[in-house]
This record gives structure tokens, sequence and C-alpha cells, in this order.
């Protein structure tokens, strides 16, 4: 069910080369990498680890600061941009993108994402 909808929703979004469901911990649920995307070479392992674990720290130590708990979060390289979604309190989408992938769309779906998501996750 999960590897259907990640597929669905990486088809929308120009420039996906992987998509995951990860858990809070930073393990990866479910994964989808569009066929010859170039995502096959990207360890999503241990990017989903280490991303959680920043936006865990983000929320942590920027609480005094009344802010609220970080919904998304995304990082742009000179190869790459990543986005972590917060999908409920406990998981979230990662998603990894080319360098011709569409910032503002790829925002649009991970948010319709998080709606159909939340209803199974909660």
């Amino acid at each position: 069910m999960f590897v259907e909808r990640l597929n669905r929703i990486s088809d929308r979004i120009e420039g996906a080369l992987a998509l995951s469901l990860v858990a809070r911990d930073g393990i990866p649920v479910e994964s989808v990498r569009p066929a010859g995307g170039g995502g096959e070479r990207l360890d999503l392992d241990a990017l989903a680890a280490e991303l959680l674990t920043q936006v865990k720290a983000i929320s942590e130590n920027h609480s005094d600061l009344s802010v609220g708990r970080v919904r998304q979060f995304a990082i742009t390289t000179d190869r790459y941009t990543i986005m972590v979604t917060a999908v409920t309190d406990d998981y979230y989408l990662l998603l990894v993108m080319g360098e011709r992938g569409n910032y503002g769309r790829a925002r649009f779906e991970l948010v319709r994402a998080r709606l159909m998501f939340a209803e199974d996750l909660e």
C-alpha cells in the first residue's frame, strides 16, 4: 500500500530520485526510486538517519524560540535537493531530487502526501 502511494507521489515530482517513508528513529519503512533517475547510488538508510537526527535536533534546540515543531526541512547541495516532511510525530517523508527537480511542486506534493498518509499512520 505505501509503495504504491510513494510511486504515485514521486511520479508527480519532476526530478525525483528517491522517496521514502521514514520512521522517527531514522529507519526507512518503504522507499521508491524511479527507474533511470540516478537515485540507485544513494544510501537512503544513512541519509534518512542523518537528516532525521538533524530535524530532531532543530526541533529540540529551538524549543525556547517557541516557533513550533519542524514540519519541513530542506537542504540543497550542488547535486541534490533533499526535503524531509513530517507526516505525524512518528513518521516523515524523505524526498531526494536531482538538479532539475521542481522545488515548488515537490513542496506541494509533500504537503498533499502528508495529508494522505496521516490517516493511516496515526
